[in-house]
């Protein structure tokens, strides 16, 4: 283990400015946290749609749908860890917080999805 943490980069911004109120530093882990359970739910959805469902769809129209929700997990396990640290690197450094412009886009992915879904289903 002691390896592993050898090979991982430390983050610098850990040392700047102080140390934040611990109320603010579990809110942002409470919502890097909510942010993983919506990577998961996607990811069983994918998992779903592709085991679950075999009569939804043709089997391409079905992989391709799993996929791309595979893909929005990753993605959004990503933009969690990164949306946590500039957090935290704000909260340290007393810096105004960041505003993101991805979740317009997390939430036009999702219609864009529930559109396809829709049609899917239908048709």
């Amino acid at each position: 283990m002691k390896r592993i943490k050898q090979r991982l980069p430390r983050q610098t911004w850990r040392n700047e400015g102080k140390a934040p109120d611990y109320r603010f530093s579990l809110a942002n882990e409470r919502t890097y946290l909510a942010w993983i359970r919506t990577a998961l739910a996607l990811l069983a959805g994918a998992i779903g749609i592709d085991q679950l469902t075999p009569d939804l769809a043709d089997p391409l129209v079905r992989v391709l749908i799993s996929s791309f929700l595979c893909l929005c997990s990753g993605f959004l396990a990503v933009f969690a860890y990164r949306r946590w640290s500039q957090n935290e690197k704000a909260m340290r450094t007393n810096a105004q917080l960041k505003y993101t412009g991805f979740l317009k886009i997390i939430s036009l992915v999702m219609l864009f999805l529930t559109i396809i879904v829709i049609l899917v289903i239908l048709l």
